[in-house]
């Protein structure tokens, strides 16, 4: 095996970020929604885990054919070449969903390529008895679309949110790769002041540093098909050196994360801790109508508290209207505020240059883009 077929899933909406990022690892790519498609030399699967920031995992697609019966799901999952991919002890747990098919149980469908892929390489292995199951983890999942069944393998293991870094968080923490990608969504360069100043658990000025100084976000953590012998370890030496030679340790970075809540300062601050960035970001304990800018030209990106209890809504209006007025003061400055509050602009004070509808986790929300006036000669 020379190439993969890979699919990196990304939420919806994201799914041009991730394309881009693929892209800039050297891959072509066809976007669908949730997904991007690339073939890609198996060397791709390590550079992938370790670079991409917005996508939620990267899998290879075994196989692909349409099924509306439960015969055809089994001999067309048997005619895949599992014996390439699975050990003779691997695991291989079948998880699976079905949309718009005539194959709807999906107990049922996952119980069947359970027992097809099991007489595949029973074949292959010249085994009798039961596959042991006792090796590493191939994660197989069913997908049916359509009445098209498609066959994938994740070789991410923990969805690629799951940094590493993640000591503290508070409610509802923005996931990694939504908060990488709000801040890849504005035109921030490294040399220019960022706050944050709703900044929870910190994971937004976090994802901001390790784009800064082009961390690698999968740097801190392990991947399911890093046990995979198909997979020469050579490769997964070869990605990390180059994540080691891409970093760029030496990039001074002007990162501000504030917070009205002390408890979340203190889990941002451990967190950073974590991430090995603790002495690229600042923590402040403030509220947003204290803020206040010294530098021109920079960028405030935030996820800020909606509103949805009741209880909490006058206060928020609140904090939006102070936002609105501190950041009046600094024209030069761009906005980038994430909310599923309806109406955000009205509380604000103004209307948005641009909107882009964006989903953190279930919740529909719009990002709400303002384009600062830049100051020549900074």
């Amino acid at each position: 095996m020379q190439k993969v077929k890979l699919l990196a899933t990304a939420a919806m909406g994201l799914e041009s970020i991730v394309a881009m990022e693929v892209k800039q690892l050297g891959y072509e790519v066809e976007v669908d929604n949730g997904k991007v498609i690339f073939e890609a030399p198996i060397s791709a699967i390590p550079r992938c885990n370790l670079w991409l920031r917005t996508a939620d995992r990267v899998k290879i697609i075994v196989g692909e054919f349409e099924a509306k019966t439960f015969d055809e799901l089994f001999e067309g999952t048997k005619a895949l070449n599992w014996e390439n991919y699975i050990a003779e002890d691997g695991q291989f747990p079948v998880s699976g969903k079905s949309v718009k098919s005539t194959l709807y149980s999906v107990p049922d469908c996952q119980a069947i390529v359970k027992k097809a892929i099991a007489e595949r390489l029973k074949l292959k292995y010249g085994m009798v008895s039961k596959m042991p199951e006792t090796g590493a983890l191939f994660k197989v999942e069913i997908s049916l679309l359509n009445d098209v069944a498609t066959l994938t393998l994740d070789t991410s293991g923990a969805g690629l949110h799951k940094r590493g870094y993640r000591v503290g968080q508070g409610e509802a923490p923005l996931k990694e790769t939504l908060a990488a990608a709000l801040v890849l969504l504005t035109n921030w360069k490294p040399d220019e002041p960022f706050i944050d100043p709703f900044c929870g658990s910190g994971t937004i000025p976090i994802e901001a540093a390790l784009i800064g100084q082009n961390i690698a976000p999968g740097f801190n953590r392990e991947f399911v098909s890093e046990k995979w012998s198909w997979i020469r370890s050579k490769f997964w030496d070869e990605a990390l050196l180059e994540a080691e030679d891409l970093a760029n340790y030496d990039q001074p970075l002007d990162i501000t994360g504030s917070d009205i809540s002390h408890k979340m300062i203190q889990a941002a601050s451990e967190n950073a801790i974590e991430a090995g960035l603790s002495d690229l970001v600042t923590w402040k304990q403030m509220q947003v109508a204290d803020l206040s800018i010294q530098k021109e030209n920079g960028y405030l990106v935030s996820n800020p508290p909606y509103g949805e209890r009741l209880n909490e809504r006058d206060e928020v209006i609140q904090m939006y209207n102070d936002l609105g007025q501190v950041m009046r003061n600094y024209p030069s400055w761009s906005v980038y505020i994430i909310t599923a509050f309806e109406a955000f602009e009205k509380q604000y004070g103004q209307q948005a240059t641009k909107k882009r509808k964006l989903f953190n986790g279930f919740i529909q929300t719009n990002y709400y883009q303002y384009f600062g006036k830049k100051v020549k000669g900074e």
